[in-house]
């Protein structure tokens, strides 16, 4: 089907908050093909009330359901916390709609398999998950830097991913500490499996420790950890050590870097600023080269798979999602059982 802005592809959304405003929406709105129909949202009042500031002429919905049956709608946009991946994306897809949903995959690994499963079940629809933009500028330099043997041989990767948003008690839980919400989902960590994964391959095997620092705040006792620390060993040989925390004070910004048999290479995830230093020498700046600088096209790259059947279906698949969430599994189970886990 041709979509023009006459005949536009209808949008529904599925949870109209700040990652959808921020980020979504600007890029789906500047694409006259395209039109948003409908939206659910956390209420009736704050569905109308994101129709009014974005997106008039769209209809508001009481039921996210509504949304995924809508038959004035094209593609579902799933906005919404991880709890309600799963579900909207069943729903979705097994009436029509292509899926577009924000990252992480899913509550568990059980959620991820039958989101997977579904995909496969319609394979003329287009499914993605939002990637993370961590290292997205970077990625592909690092990638092939790695390829050509800079540092030699990868032996060792260190992750630190520290920052104080969980430290004042006084706060209520936030959804991400919620288990009801994000199920096993813990910090950045799995943002950080799908951008080592992407960088360096699979992760085989993990241990993990994790404990809640603060573990009441009001009324609600948490269990999501708030520090996590996970050893892992990828499928290439290589030991990770990989640290998380949501209650570290002055901490240095995110940081990954790889350790080999010739040299180092570092990326400061917050600066997109990569470091290569080979043995005996210093550690110096190494340059994007824009061939290879990979910029924030996640919307238009989702689109264009819909409009143009020969064009790249989008990253992460589900596929990936479902490599990422076994290894956020593993570490459940590990952190759990306090024995080593293999990913499967």
């Amino acid at each position: 089907m041709t979509y023009t802005p006459e005949n536009p592809l209808r949008i529904g959304i599925i949870g109209a908050g700040g990652i959808v405003k921020q980020k979504h929406l600007p890029a789906l709105k500047a694409m006259t093909q395209v039109r948003i129909t409908a939206v659910a949202n956390s209420s009736l009042k704050s569905a109308q009330a994101f129709i009014d500031e974005h997106t008039p002429g769209a209809h508001p919905h009481e039921k996210w359901q509504d949304v995924a049956t809508s038959e004035d709608v094209d593609v579902v946009w799933i906005g919404a916390a991880p709890w309600l991946h799963c579900e909207a994306t069943l729903l979705a897809l097994g009436n029509g709609k292509h899926v577009f949903t924000q990252a992480r995959m899913a509550r568990d690994m059980s959620e991820a398999g039958q989101m997977w499963e579904a995909s496969l079940r319609y394979p003329e629809l287009v499914t993605a998950i939002c990637p993370a933009p961590h290292g997205m500028a970077g990625g592909e330099l690092i990638k092939k830097l790695l390829a050509e043997g800079a540092i030699g041989q990868l032996h060792t990767v260190t992750l630190n991913s520290f920052n104080d948003a969980w430290l004042d008690a006084t706060k209520l839980a936030h959804w991400r500490q919620r288990v009801d919400i994000s199920g096993l989902q813990v910090l950045t960590l799995g943002i950080y499996i799908e951008v080592l994964h992407r960088w360096l391959g699979d992760i085989t095997e993990v241990q993990a420790q994790g404990s809640v620092v603060i573990p009441q705040r009001s009324s609600y006792t948490v269990e999501v950890p708030d520090v996590l620390n996970v050893l892992c060993t990828f499928r290439n040989g290589a030991k990770g050590v990989l640290m998380f925390s949501g209650v570290a004070a002055h901490a240095p910004g995110d940081h990954i870097t790889l350790y080999g048999t010739e040299g180092t290479l570092h990326y400061d995830i917050g600066t997109d600023t990569i470091k290569l230093g080979k043995f005996g020498g210093p550690l110096e700046t190494v340059s994007i080269p824009p061939e290879l600088h990979r910029t924030w096209t996640v919307e238009q790259d989702f689109i264009n798979a819909i409009l143009d059947p020969n064009a790249p279906r989008p990253k992460p698949d589900f596929i990936e999602g479902l490599r990422y969430m076994r290894v956020v599994q593993a570490v459940a189970v590990a952190e759990d059982s306090g024995e080593k886990q293999r990913v499967c």
